[in-house]
């Protein structure tokens, strides 16, 4: 046998861009409570269930695929709700998906260009691999293809869908992009999910479609991810270790079913305290990468990029781990703002998070998201704050120190360049 061949070490795999987008029809959380509790054939106990769902969901906002909550503009049929009384029409599954593969489309492809735009350095030909995720509808050629074709991508593309896992499926999109570009170092990864929740709101008596109904929205993210070495100017995000865990009990208590009029969600009550018992040990995995990390307290790690499934399941996690408010701030404005949007949602927290990246520092995220198993999916991440920004503030400096031009202008009466 020859001498053993050193391994390499696993390339840097960085996020360069990452870009949200929500459809056009906003939605006030009063608005659809009041929609909803004035459906007939409502019992008493369900109307007061509406009210308190949506009364304590943490929700102000959230947007919809749907203009026919504003009314059906003229000569339009109607599909989901009558013309004049707003009555719920509980179309056929059939008829959602429709919707779903028209107005899926136009997001996916509206977010990805974006994405793809924002990425410095990467263009259209660079793309070497798409994933697409999402739980809220199908149609084949799928998402995945649509992209390709609507971004001009070479018809060589690797494609790949994930579907129907449910509102944890966008941290195993990030594991897969990142094992692809850890495979091949000239991999450019654009990954893209949306989730049109809002097809499959109906009225119903029962509690766990009410509170789904309190939670859901509509909304989009993509990415591009490679582990090439390239200048940027804006923050990063390293993808830096995955874990999936299964808890012991809740199979039943998180579902998403495919019924005859839309898909029905279980969302049992008692999934907060599911969270609550086992995320501790969730977490154990994932520390596991780097012992270090298990060593502290949890809220001795900057970013905490939480999966606002809920706001009781927020609040759960805030106190199990011990986490200071600010660190939960990212996931609530989330929640506030366009609520529930399954896999989406916690890319929307990822970007608050980069948003904030200060210039030149490295700074640890934990995320977490929740689905259907009851599953728990996490990672660890890195920011890393706009480095090409960072150079030009210390030369800047260096600038300043040593009399250079800014001290100059200011000296003869004139304003120093904005930086």
């Amino acid at each position: 046998m020859g001498p053993d061949v050193p391994s390499r070490p696993a390339p840097n795999v960085t996020l360069r861009s990452l870009e949200t987008a929500v459809p056009a029809t906003e939605l006030r959380q009063s608005e659809v409570r009041d929609a909803l509790a004035a459906q007939p054939d409502l019992s008493r106990l369900g109307k007061r269930l509406i009210s308190t769902s949506f009364d304590v969901s943490g929700i102000e906002r959230r947007y919809s695929a749907l203009s026919e909550w504003h009314g059906v503009a003229d000569g339009e049929e109607p599909v989901f709700f009558e013309a004049g009384t707003g009555r719920f029409l509980h179309p056929p599954t059939g008829a959602r998906n429709q919707v779903y593969e028209r107005e899926a489309t136009a997001l996916y492809e509206r977010v990805a260009a974006a994405a793809l735009e924002a990425a410095e350095g990467i263009s259209a030909a660079d793309v070497t691999h798409v994933i697409t995720v999402s739980c809220t509808g199908f149609f084949a050629p799928g998402p995945d293809y649509r992209i390709v074709r609507s971004l001009g991508l070479n018809s060589s593309v690797q494609r790949y869908h994930l579907g129907f896992m449910g509102c944890y499926a966008a941290l195993p999109a990030l594991r897969q992009a990142q094992t692809i570009c850890r495979a091949d170092p000239d991999a450019v990864v654009l990954m893209a999910t949306v989730e049109l929740c809002t097809l499959h709101v109906r009225p119903s008596n029962d509690p766990d479609t009410i509170v789904g109904s309190s939670l859901f929205a509509d909304g989009g993210a993509a990415a591009i991810i490679t582990g090439k070495d390239l200048p940027a100017s804006t923050p990063l995000l390293e993808l830096d270790h995955f874990e999936t865990v299964l808890t012991p009990v809740g199979e039943e208590a998180m579902a998403w079913r495919i019924g005859d009029q839309g898909f029905e969600m279980v969302l049992g009550t008692y999934v907060p305290h599911i969270i609550d018992e086992h995320i501790t040990g969730a977490l154990q995995p994932l520390f596991a990468h780097e012992p270090e990390l298990a060593g502290l307290a949890h809220r001795d790690i900057e970013h905490w990029a939480i999966h606002p499934g809920g706001r009781s399941i927020l609040d759960k996690v805030e106190a199990k781990l011990e986490l200071t408010e600010s660190q939960l701030v990212p996931a609530r404005e989330t929640l506030r703002d366009f609520g529930n949007m399954s896999s989406a949602t916690v890319m929307f927290v990822l970007q608050r998070i980069l948003r904030s990246a200060t210039a030149g520092r490295r700074e640890r995220v934990c995320a977490m998201a929740f689905g259907p198993g009851l599953t728990v999916e996490t990672a660890l991440l890195t920011t890393i704050g706009a480095p090409v920004a960072a150079e030009a503030a210390t030369a800047a400096a260096e600038e300043l120190a040593a009399g250079g031009p800014a001290v100059r202008a200011s000296a003869a009466g004139g304003s120093a360049p904005r930086r």
